[in-house]
């Protein structure tokens, strides 16, 4: 038996199977996910590029099932993590940032309307079946950032250079104004 993941049924289908799909594929198995990193990762110098950052583990969940007692309705609620290698765009050095996502999503042909399911996000689908590796993928991209950055100053040269220049000479520009306008009154 193959990799569910890579498997196409209706969102029905999967649906009233009930399935549960475990997740933990590489970033080298996600072509669009893929394409994304390594066109980041070429702004670096070539032996800056981590060798194995294709070999990153995406780890995650896919239950499918139903919101509502007719079965109309199919849903998946997933989540999905992984650590991508990623250059910060303060200092254009590599790091690993971590990417983590949930939700539930609520599978509806383009046509379809759910009312009163305000809880679920909708997706929208563009054909009859549905690949889960492709609502993962999708859903990955999405949680990337769009400029992706060290978020601890002592990990970025960048940061840690203007702390050090800050700390010689603070330049407020508006920082006489309220007492000039007071005088003026």
């Amino acid at each position: 038996m193959g990799n569910p993941l890579h498997e196409r049924r209706t969102a029905a289908d999967w649906a009233a199977a009930s399935q549960v799909i475990e997740i933990t594929d590489k970033i080298g198995d996600f072509g669009e996910l893929s394409a994304i990193i390594e066109a980041d990762l070429g702004a670096l110098d070539a032996d800056k590029i981590p060798a194995d950052w294709r070999d990153s583990v995406v780890e995650g969940r896919l239950e499918f099932g139903f919101a509502d007692a007719q079965q109309m309705l199919p849903t998946v609620i997933w989540q999905a993590r992984v650590t991508v290698d990623a250059v910060c765009q303060r200092c254009l050095q590599p790091f690993r940032l971590p990417l983590e996502a949930e939700g539930e999503l609520l599978l509806l042909a383009f046509d379809q309307s759910a009312d009163g399911f305000d809880d679920y996000e909708v997706w929208e689908l563009q054909q009859d079946q549905l690949r889960p590796q492709d609502i993962v993928e999708e859903l990955l991209v999405m949680a990337m950032p769009f400029a992706a950055m060290h978020t601890e100053s002592a990990a970025c040269k960048a940061l840690s250079a203007e702390e050090g220049d800050n700390e010689e000479e603070m330049t407020t520009p508006f920082a006489g104004l309220r007492e000039q306008m007071a005088q003026d009154n």
